[in-house]
C-alpha cells in the first residue's frame, strides 16, 4: 500500500465502506465512504481495489453540506 496524507493507493485495505442512500442503483456514478478512520476515505464504488482520497472530517462535512445546499461550485 502506498499512502500519503491525501490518498491510499489500494482502498480495499480499509474497512467500513458504504454507499450513500442517495446512490442511484446501477448508474455507475456512486462514491463510497468508510467510517472509523482518522481521515474520511472516499472511493469510486466501481473500483474497490483502486485509490481512495482522504479528507479531514470538517472538510468532508463542508463538501457534503455544500452539495446538499446546492452551493457547491457556485461563485
Amino acid at each position: 500500500m502506498v499512502s500519503s496524507e491525501q490518498s491510499v493507493s489500494d482502498s480495499s485495505i480499509l474497512t467500513g465502506w458504504y454507499k450513500s442512500s442517495y446512490s442511484g442503483g446501477d448508474q455507475g456514478e456512486c462514491l463510497e465512504v468508510a467510517h472509523g478512520h482518522a481521515r474520511v476515505p472516499v472511493r469510486d464504488s466501481k473500483t474497490a481495489t483502486g485509490p481512495a482520497l482522504l479528507f479531514s472530517a470538517p472538510g468532508w462535512a463542508a463538501f457534503v453540506s455544500a452539495v446538499k445546499d446546492g452551493t457547491f461550485g457556485s461563485g
